[in-house]
């Protein structure tokens, strides 16, 4: 009983600490310019996504950021101190773009480094956080990621990098504009242990890569746990798994990010997508597109729409509930895995993801679902449950909304229906209590 009072009080804390700026309390959603365009960025680019955005309807299921990332600044700090826009790809300055945002109905965000230079080698902002959480408050930007290159070896214990991101932290909060903090530390030093005091969202590993299983020397961590060399190109694959131990830490205002979706990229084929978009969502990662949103509908294909559109998935990521989802069971030397978590309204979700080459046939028992001893889970594998298959029924050729149906043979005791689930593919469900 003591403990489980202690872990509720340092949880409430925790969760009082990362809301004082009252941003994230589901996890963020939007798009970045970096997995597509990379330094290649410039007003129009911005302008013309946001325009995609609202053309969609993508910021009417919660898209709603529209981050620029790395290669904004001029070479050289003003002589206010301040880091200046890029005359050539700004001519108007970032104030006229974030206005244009705005105007839209959409929020704007912005990049930099908790280094002397960013990992594009431009101006970062260590020791420089006052004067440039001003500027872009004034701006009018409403998130910043805040990445973790060029760290003057400030970095190798909690302490060190807790220092070094709470002095950005500080300076935003001062500002008094409320900007949503994503620290983009990939992991070093722990920072689901202190990131609820200053962050919105911390990244958990290093750089997501746009292949779903490949391995890279780049990315030599097994486990995100103690891991010296975060690196990047980092498969999906590796992402879930590290993520696996993780999702306690996380919770309403502070959330482990997995990175930037890859989803209409290219590399991915339909299931290992949909994979993609599922895990992320039910470990409650902030979604942030990073394909080419844009005007011209050519760019963005119908299938890769319907994935990222798919509203019942993603409100699994959106439950105010919440609690990311986790691992029960890992099978088969992991190419085999079930992952559970709790909803508001006594619902659950339950993901079956098959990372074999064949396909995997699975009998589900509620046994399996509701694992553990205690009275509830006891009640919930005699209880009888609606079941809702959440991409069954999606129309990947012309993306629209899709009513919950459900599965036949529901409501389901004791086991569910009999499912297969496709090379690196995911099935993805809901349960309901059954109306008695």
């Amino acid at each position: 009983m003591l403990s489980s009072l202690v872990l509720l009080l340092s949880s409430a804390a925790g969760s009082a600490l990362a809301l004082n700026n009252g941003l994230a309390t589901t996890p963020q959603m939007g798009w970045n310019t970096w997995n597509y365009h990379a330094c290649e960025i410039n007003s129009s680019v911005i302008l013309d996504a946001a325009s995609a955005i609202k053309q969609r309807g993508l910021d009417q299921l919660g898209y709603k950021y529209v981050v620029i990332d790395d290669c904004w600044q001029a070479a050289e700090r003003d002589s206010q101190g301040r880091i200046p826009a890029d005359p050539q790809k700004w001519p108007g300055g970032l104030k006229n773009v974030t206005d244009a945002v705005h105007q839209m109905g959409l929020l704007a965000g912005i990049y930099s480094s908790a280094g002397v230079l960013t990992c594009g080698r431009r101006l970062g902002s260590l020791d420089h956080e006052e004067v440039d959480a001003n500027s872009w408050a004034e701006a009018g930007f409403d998130y910043l990621k805040y990445d973790n290159c060029f760290n003057q070896g400030r970095a190798g214990t909690p302490k060190l990098s807790f220092d070094r991101y709470n002095a950005m932290g500080e300076a935003l909060n001062k500002t008094g504009r409320a900007i949503l903090y994503s620290a983009c530390n990939w992991g070093e030093d722990g920072p689901w242990n202190f990131g609820s005091e200053i962050f919105n969202s911390w990244r958990m590993s290093g750089d997501v890569a746009n292949s779903f299983d490949r391995a890279s020397d780049y990315c030599p961590c097994e486990s995100t746990i103690g891991c010296q060399l975060a690196g990047f190109h980092c498969n999906i694959r590796k992402i879930i798994n590290m993520a696996a131990p993780l999702g306690q830490k996380a919770g309403p205002g502070r959330w482990n990010d997995l990175d930037m979706l890859q989803v209409g990229n290219g590399a991915l084929n339909r299931d290992e997508s949909i994979t993609h978009f599922s895990l992320w969502s039910a470990l409650k990662s902030p979604l942030i597109l990073g394909n080419d949103v844009s005007t011209d509908l050519t760019r963005f294909s119908n299938e890769s729409l319907a994935i990222v559109a798919n509203e019942h998935v993603i409100a699994v990521n959106q439950d105010p509930l919440g609690t990311p989802a986790e691992r029960i069971l890992n099978l088969d030397s992991g190419t085999h895995q079930i992952w559970t978590g709790p909803l508001t309204n006594g619902s659950y979700v339950v993901a079956m993801v098959n990372f074999a080459e064949e396909p995997w046939t699975r009998t589900l028992t509620l046994a399996d679902i509701f694992y553990d001893a205690g009275k509830e889970d006891q009640q919930a594998r005699s209880a009888a449950w609606n079941v809702y298959d959440l991409w069954a029924g999606v129309d990947y050729e012309a993306p629209a909304r899709r009513e919950l149906t459900l599965m036949e043979g529901s409501p389901f005791r004791e086991s569910l229906a009999e499912s297969t689930i496709p090379p690196h593919g995911t099935v993805m469900l809901r349960l309901t209590p059954a109306e008695q």
